[in-house]
């Protein structure tokens, strides 16, 4: 069985964390490099950089649950004209379940449920898996952006969108 959960706790808000170190340098260090995937799990996706991007309602985090245990987590941000989805991860043991479909169509709801017309994300020009996998969940580039998140490192992203009917 599979759940979505919104983190509310600080046990939910450990378990987000402990799967991004775990993902993010499993996935990112052979595209971004081992330096910049540390400085951005402390940055953006360390226990207290996760509560302060709840508390300050910046972004929204839930947990992917497969067979009861943690499989992934998402966060997105409801804007004035859509749904960004900031995060969306998922454990290997766990890839290749449905999970990132089941996110999306959770995501699509969130959207025409405040009456917003598409989804968008930003995605590393080098993530070819997970870029493929976006395509075929029907999401097409926009634009190619670059942006400096400090220490000397950038992200240099598609951002990719998806109509909401």
């Amino acid at each position: 069985m599979i759940e979505i959960v919104r983190v509310i706790t600080i046990a939910q808000i450990e378990a987000v964390a402990a799967l991004a170190a775990e993902i993010w340098r499993e996935h990112y260090t052979p595209i971004i490099g081992a330096d910049q995937v540390e400085y951005m799990i402390e940055k953006f996706q360390s226990k207290d950089a996760i509560k302060h991007q709840i508390d300050s309602g910046d972004l929204v985090y839930y947990l992917l649950y497969a067979a009861r245990r943690p499989a992934g987590y998402f966060a997105i941000q409801v804007r004035s004209d859509e749904v960004f989805l900031s995060k969306l991860y998922v454990a290997r043991p766990s890839r290749k379940l449905g999970l990132a479909r089941m996110t999306i169509d959770f995501i699509k709801s969130v959207a025409a449920d405040n009456c917003l017309k598409r989804v968008s994300l930003t995605i590393n020009k080098n993530n070819r898996e997970s870029l493929a996998a976006y395509e075929r969940l029907g999401f097409k580039n926009e634009k190619a952006v670059v942006t400096d998140i400090g220490n000397g490192f950038y992200m240099d992203d598609f951002v990719l969108v998806l109509p909401v009917k």
